[in-house]
């Protein structure tokens, strides 16, 4: 059996599965579900000032069928108060030593409220803490979360306020709501952070009332941007995590966030360089139970590929991310289609024709089979990923003759024909 159980900034966990900063981690009553079920560690959620939230405060985005595909969220930190947080913060840990308990936290960007804030947290025998620089709604106008997350310099001097007082590791959430994540990431590391998580929420709007005319959630027939969350975010998530865990100035672990459901999930995350990793929307749809599944797919899937520990994978895939100008020009793929398994449904006809480049023949016989015109093929993988019926379609690599030859050496193959 593989052995589960991580390191992360000096922080023991069983296992890389965390609850992250969210409406699942906010009493002790529920973190205590939490662990029972098998969850290795928890980010609490937000502790901060007293809050008052509003009502209504999530919406979302279906799709084809799936609910919640996107969440959105206008709730904001903890409304409960500091001394009841941190009261069951500290019966958390006693209750449960073996697990990693995090607490995220958000203050005034003032240096003496931060040094006070993070001797009160420590006090409770947490683990470390997370400071809260993603936040895109609420409280970004207060001068707080992503407000801070966006400027790498108000990032890196919180980090340096907090590391002057803290004791256990000091964690930064990262917001996605940036043009350049290696920037703040660099300026966090900068600050003296022992670990990024990332990524936050991402600003959003989900949808709109047609009949009317309010956005959603509705509060009193008004709304606002929110925090996007869920499996859509994902794809958005594991580019981050990598563009971190490539660059040279990153030198703290990271912890991924944004969109897993899944041990399939959990994998690609660590590939891209995740110590560990932190749910909160599958466990707002499914329950802490998930875990379960989690659990046991990641010991099968490490059992299967020889990998004794996360070490063994963690970055695996990093180094087969590169810029688009070092791809391979030569490299060649065809669409093949099984004309066995074929049902006619002309899916990739039309989406080859009207979307891409004309390569697949409309059928003409009784069984409305298409064929690929190979020459016109550019292996753009469309109708693969249209197609309903499972390896009916697939993408044959074609042996051109040539060597590799990247965008720089194209170039350069254009500048000597010109002379």
């Amino acid at each position: 059996m593989a052995d589960l159980g991580i390191t992360f900034a000096g922080i023991k966990s069983p296992n890389p599965f965390w609850l992250a900063s969210g409406p699942p981690s906010d009493t002790e009553y529920q973190v205590a579900r939490a662990f029972d079920a098998g969850w290795g560690g928890v980010v609490w959620k937000t502790v901060g000032d007293p809050i008052v939230n509003v009502s209504s405060r999530y919406s979302s985005v279906d799709y084809n069928g799936s609910r919640m595909m996107g969440l959105n969220n206008i709730e904001l930190i903890s409304d409960r108060s500091i001394k009841d947080n941190l009261k069951e913060i500290a019966a958390i840990k006693k209750t449960y030593p073996d697990r990693a308990v995090i607490v995220s936290l958000m203050v005034d960007s003032k240096r003496e409220v931060w040094h006070e804030m993070i001797k009160r947290t420590e006090d409770t025998g947490c683990d470390g803490v997370e400071l809260n620089f993603g936040c895109p709604h609420g409280m970004s106008e207060r001068g707080m979360g992503s407000a801070v997350g966006q400027v790498p310099e108000y990032t890196k001097m919180i980090t340096e306020w907090v590391k002057e007082v803290a004791v256990k590791p000091v964690l930064i959430k990262l917001t996605p709501n940036v043009s350049d994540i290696t920037v703040i990431g660099a300026a966090a590391c900068e600050g003296g952070a022992d670990g990024l998580s990332l990524i936050n929420t991402i600003n959003s709007i989900t949808s709109v009332d047609i009949n009317s005319f309010i956005p959603r959630p509705n509060v009193g027939g008004r709304s606002t941007h929110g925090g996007y969350c869920g499996p859509a975010v994902k794809p958005i998530a594991l580019n981050m995590v990598a563009r971190l865990g490539k660059d040279a100035r990153i030198n703290a672990p990271i912890s991924g966030v944004g969109g897993i459901s899944n041990w399939q999930d959990v994998v690609e995350f660590i590939l891209l360089g995740a110590t560990s990793i932190q749910v909160c929307t599958a466990i707002m749809h499914y329950g802490f139970r998930i875990v379960e599944d989690m659990i046991d797919g990641l010991n099968n899937y490490m059992d299967a590929k020889g990998f004794v520990t996360i070490e063994d994978f963690r970055g695996k895939s990093l180094d087969k991310i590169c810029d688009w100008g070092e791809l391979d020009l030569n490299y060649k793929i065809i669409a093949q289609i099984n004309q066995e398994t074929c049902i006619g449904c002309e899916l990739c006809y039309i989406a080859c024709t009207d979307a891409t480049y004309q390569a697949i023949k409309k059928p003409e016989d009784k069984k409305r089979i298409p064929t690929v015109i190979e020459d016109s093929c550019t292996g753009c993988n469309l109708c693969f990923l249209v197609c309903p019926v499972e390896n009916c379609i697939t993408m044959k690599e074609i042996d051109t003759g040539k060597e590799p030859m990247t965008w720089g050496q194209y170039q350069k193959t254009i500048q000597t024909d010109n002379k």
